[in-house]
């Protein structure tokens, strides 16, 4: 596949006051978050799906995200950063979607969940499901915190960081969270 040859502008690149080299036309490459869509849209769908509770929902939360982030690609600075901009998109969008539903009173008549897997009788598949259930009756903060520290494998700083809280918060949320999680996994 061939792409486009693009030239260096001459006066490109600009010191700033730390004395490093910043392009004049910062922020993330469509490359950049082309490849990232590439390699961490089922992910994102995964946390979205974890905080949502319907596949069209967290299809559009995701499909948001990167259209945001793409819109302002211009103002990220860091292109490693990039994944955590869209983790904290994510996040933002669920939460807003949640709030929309409930002011619109449309969780009055909750759908059941979709069938995602024709080995029905398997106990992995009832184990996650019985999972993503007690997940989503857990309070909402419980629930954010719990998917973001283990199931996407961030550090309670980066938890804290993402929701606004503090490492303390996170490490309650975390510990009453997995504890309403046992409780509700042990009964049938």
């Amino acid at each position: 596949m061939l792409r486009p040859v693009r030239m260096p502008v001459v006066g490109a690149l600009e010191p700033d006051v730390s004395g490093a080299s910043v392009s004049s036309d910062a922020g993330v490459s469509i490359d950049v978050l082309t490849e990232t869509y590439r390699a961490h849209y089922g992910s994102l769908l995964r946390l979205a799906s974890l905080l949502l509770d319907d596949t069209d929902s967290c299809e559009d939360v995701v499909q948001e995200s990167f259209v945001r982030v793409h819109t302002a690609r211009h103002r990220l600075r860091e292109a490693d950063k990039t994944l955590a901009y869209l983790r904290q998109t994510v996040v933002n969008l669920s939460r807003s979607t949640l709030r929309r539903r409930i002011m619109g009173m449309r969780l009055l008549s909750k759908p059941e969940p979709d069938s995602t897997s024709t080995e029905d009788g398997s106990r992995h598949v009832l184990e996650r499901d019985v999972l993503v259930r007690a997940l989503r009756e857990l309070q909402r903060r419980q629930r954010e915190v719990i998917v973001l520290r283990y199931y996407a494998d961030l550090t309670e700083a980066q938890v804290a960081d993402l929701l606004g809280l503090s490492v303390g918060s996170v490490k309650a949320y975390a510990s009453r969270g997995l504890e309403a999680l046992r409780a509700r996994m042990e009964t049938p």
